[in-house]
């Protein structure tokens, strides 16, 4: 997998683009829960405020927090004390309008210029104090403090002290009484949970800004308000980062695609037919284009969920564990555990189908291709039902396996829902408890409840991609058995020019040849030279080795022992391309690309005049039948060929040879198709093409051959006669019966 991935290498921009709009997305995914606990705990509950630190506040006040200040002084510098006369006249009406009390008394109003650590620090410094000071107000505690003090008084201090405010008397209170008293009350608060502490002094200065006459609906707004703007703009930031990755994971994804098909291609061009042998035509298109498709879908899905995923996970579990509520991480530990078992089992379970399943697709593809290739002979001999069958099976084969890892995909997503939707619960049963004890937030819970998911549904994309890569690792694996299949035949690394001087020959000198993993040889000490103006005719019984010699000579095989010479030169030096381009070959089976006559007869040179592609048909015979299509040369031809006869076929195959102009003209049974007259007068036209053309023909029909300059025998892969029609008629039996086999003896004496 790792191998296909470094094609990546084109798209490396678009990928940096991804990771970073990812980490961007990632960062804001982050910031929204906490924004939810914002507007729940401060918003809601707090009416906006946010700090146990008032922003204003009365100086009769403050003067009774200060008796519970550790230090007074530094709480006062960060606040400035104001009175309406003291206020600029540019400022005083706005200061009124925001605080009314202050027509009636002096306040104190937090400097502009403090810091948020300073705003830290005053927090812990308020948090306490007002809690004492609301201990001290509160009726029973009061009492309780209050008997505590004058017990020991004598009576007409008890009298005076008994309507006296417990304020009153602590400020009149030693310091060391004083201390004692805030130890009792201290002992008090650290009994209670942090959330309570907070809350009450949140609520006591919420009291304290209504009393000076503060909007505090306005201020509770105002934050709800400012909030959700903030939290809209993350989510869009997201939002666009999201849709900016899927659109680049796509291209990118099909950017891939294009280039392993590219690879593949190219790579299958140049493969001999050894690798061809190897691979099947099926299992090869299945590995271009659905095993392609395969790699191409993860990769849209995989820098989203390889690089998303856990930057979502730890970013979630760093934000847990630093809020308040650690103690709850035990349940997003559990869900993960959960999901792991579930995911474990599923992917032992259907890993084994992946690589059956691309399999199946490669039988499927090729009992399709057999029954549509070969629908004419199934028909004649009436199999329709067998083939259908056989269809049949490959298609339940397939289905079975699809309907495996279907329903185990299918089972996996409720599993997973169920666990999310428990864990929900879990949190608010868990949370639930925690809020009644004063432990944590109603928002606090929420925003854990939204990291959990993020951190589950992190582990589930990774479970995702856990079951859709093993499927794309068997297809890397069968694409890269493609790239990396080593090629038989290929070009040495300085390829050497032809020898002018012996341009057209061609030369077999004890060629011997085997197929690859055979154990006998199919050739055997094949010597004999081809030279130009003059015709070489190979025949011989079925299998003896015709064809095999004559595909040798473009190097579609290459000889395994002995050498094969074109122009004076070993063709195992030069280049394929230069070799192929002094060969017109025209194979056994006529086959046609799709297009137009004329496409198919320029096929080698598509500037070709017109000239000479009509010479060329009319040589071939084929310029009758041309003419008489209702577009001519620009009639269509359906791929393969199929719309036109055979003979037709073989006709316009020979065409496109000619019209290349080669030096060698090699005909593997190429007139096989075409009665007498045509084969009579295609060859006499022929003749005048190649005068100084070299021209091997490979034939079964003795008539094809009489005529030729040079006439070889094979027989079992050994040559049994070199000669003319009628020296071998006296010298080699072989040609002797093949030649009474398809004429009488009259016919053969007089050379018909």
């Amino acid at each position: 997998m790792l191998k296909i991935l470094c094609y990546l290498r084109k798209t490396t921009i678009s990928v940096i683009a991804i990771v970073l709009l990812l980490c961007i997305q990632a960062a804001a995914d982050l910031a929204l829960p906490d924004y939810t606990s914002k507007i729940v705990n401060i918003g809601i509950q707090q009416n906006g405020i946010e700090n146990q630190s008032p922003e204003v506040i009365r100086k009769s006040k403050l003067d009774d927090l200060s008796l519970f200040f550790n230090n007074k002084e530094e709480v006062l510098n960060k606040y400035t004390l104001v009175s309406k006369d003291s206020i600029d006249n540019s400022k005083k009406e706005e200061y009124l309008e925001k605080y009314p009390e202050l027509n009636n008394q002096e306040l104190y109003v937090i400097n502009d210029d403090i810091t948020k650590e300073e705003i830290s620090n005053l927090n812990n410094a308020f948090s306490k104090p007002l809690m004492e000071l609301y201990l001290v107000q509160n009726e029973e505690m009061s009492n309780v403090i209050k008997q505590q003090i004058i017990s020991n008084l004598p009576e007409e201090q008890k009298l005076a002290f008994q309507n006296m405010p417990l304020i009153e008397i602590l400020k009149m209170l030693p310091q060391d009484s004083l201390n004692q008293i805030k130890n009792t009350l201290d002992s008090e608060i650290d009994k209670m949970q942090g959330t309570i502490i907070d809350q009450a002094a949140i609520s006591m200065v919420k009291d304290e800004y209504q009393t000076i006459g503060v909007n505090v609906d306005k201020l509770q707004t105002d934050y709800i308000i400012m909030a959700g703007l903030q939290m809209l703009g993350i989510a869009f930031i997201s939002m666009v980062s999201a849709i900016a990755v899927m659109l680049l994971s796509s291209r990118v994804a099909a950017k891939l695609g294009n280039t392993l098909r590219d690879i593949v291609f190219k790579k299958v061009i140049n493969y001999s037919t050894k690798e061809f042998n190897e691979f099947s035509t099926a299992s090869l298109i299945t590995r271009s284009t659905n095993d392609i498709q395969q790699i191409q879908l993860l990769i849209t899905m995989l820098f989203r969920i390889v690089i998303y995923a856990p930057i979502i996970g730890i970013g979630g579990f760093v934000h847990v564990l630093a809020s308040n509520n650690s103690s709850m991480a035990w349940i997003i530990g559990l869900a993960i555990v959960c999901i792991i078992f579930i995911v474990g089992i599923l992917f032992i379970s259907t890993m084994p189908k992946f690589k059956k399943l691309q399999d199946l697709i490669d039988r499927l593809n090729l009992v399709s291709r057999e029954i549509l290739t070969g629908l004419p002979v199934i028909r004649a001999f009436n199999t329709e039902r067998k083939e259908e069958k056989r269809f049949e099976n490959s298609n339940k084969d397939l289905m079975k396996a699809n309907i495996f890892v279907n329903r185990s995909m299918s089972m996996m997503m409720p599993l997973l829902m169920l666990i999310m939707n428990g864990i929900t619960l879990l949190i608010i049963w868990i949370g639930g408890h925690n809020i009644d004890s004063g432990a944590m937030q109603v928002g606090d819970m929420m925003a854990f409840i939204q990291y959990t998911m993020q951190i589950v549904m992190s582990f589930l994309m990774i479970s995702f991609i856990s079951i859709m890569l093993p499927r794309a690792a068997v297809s890397a694996r069968r694409i890269n058995e493609v790239i990396e299949s080593e090629i038989s035949i290929k070009d040495v690394d300085e390829p050497i020019s032809f020898d002018d001087n012996k341009k057209g020959i061609v030369e077999f000198k004890n060629v011997s040849f085997r197929y690859p993993d055979a154990d006998t040889e199919i050739l055997e000490d094949i010597t004999f030279t081809a030279y130009p103006g003059k015709t070489t005719a190979l025949i011989g019984s079925t299998g003896s080795g015709k064809s095999t010699i004559v595909n040798l000579i473009p190097r579609f095989y290459d000889v395994t022992g002995g050498e094969l010479l074109i122009d004076g030169v070993n063709i195992k030096k030069v280049s394929q391309k230069e070799l192929r381009k002094r060969i017109g070959f025209v194979p056994q089976k006529g086959i046609l690309i799709s297009g137009t006559i004329e496409s198919n007869i320029k096929f080698a040179n598509p500037d070709m005049s017109d000239e000479d592609m009509i010479e060329a048909a009319e040589i071939a015979q084929a310029k009758e039948f041309i003419e008489s299509k209702p577009n001519k040369y620009n009639e269509e031809i359906s791929q393969g060929g199929t719309n036109v006869s055979g003979g037709q076929r073989q006709r316009l195959s020979i065409a496109r040879a000619i019209a290349t102009n080669p030096e060698i003209f090699v005909f593997d049974d190429s007139f096989s198709a075409l009665d007498l007259k045509t084969d009579r007068k295609l060859r006499d036209a022929l003749k005048k093409k190649t005068k100084n053309k070299t021209v091997i023909i490979v034939a079964q029909r003795i008539s094809t051959i009489m005529d030729a300059d040079q006439i070889i025998v094979l027989d079992e892969g050994k040559i049994v006669g070199i000669g003319k029609h009628e020296e071998l008629l006296r010298t080699c039996d072989i040609y002797k019966q093949i030649a009474l086999s398809q004429l009488s003896k009259e016919e053969l004496e007089n050379g018909k």
